[in-house]
């Protein structure tokens, strides 16, 4: 049960729950801008960005995920949030990351006509969050 200091945070994806605890600062980017979220916050839902993740808890610590957008629920007392996927820092492979940044910038650059131009924009926003995210490992 979360404290007047604290909200609970629930990320679940169709395969599991990534982290299920007390929060005392949410901060996420949804597609109209970043939102930080406290305790006792007004109720809202808010589509998510490709974008980190950083969740505050009580005793100073952060800790960091790459979410891969969907959608947050926000209440009071409880912050939901479904995505398609999320991953934590140390399960991130810096090198495969590195690789799909290059392979989509290459094709953003080269522009070739049976390119996917949207499918390499969102392959590079990944790779970089991933990047970004596995500096906190």
């Amino acid at each position: 049960m979360s404290s007047a200091r604290t909200v609970r945070l629930n990320i679940i994806t169709p395969d599991e729950t990534v982290f299920s605890g007390e929060a005392s600062f949410i901060v996420a980017r949804s597609v109209g801008g970043e939102l930080g979220i406290l305790p006792k916050h007004a109720p809202m839902v808010a589509a998510l960005s490709i974008w980190p993740l950083r969740v505050d808890t009580a005793d100073g610590g952060s800790h960091y995920f790459a979410v891969f957008g969907g959608f947050m629920d926000v209440q009071p007392d409880e912050v939901t949030i479904v995505t398609p996927n999320c991953e934590v820092p140390a399960s991130i492979d810096v090198d495969r990351a590195q690789r799909a940044k290059e392979r989509a910038e290459k094709r953003l650059k080269e522009r070739a006509e049976d390119i996917d131009i949207d499918r390499a924009r969102l392959a590079l926003a990944r790779a970089l969050m991933r990047l970004d995210v596995a500096k906190y490992k």
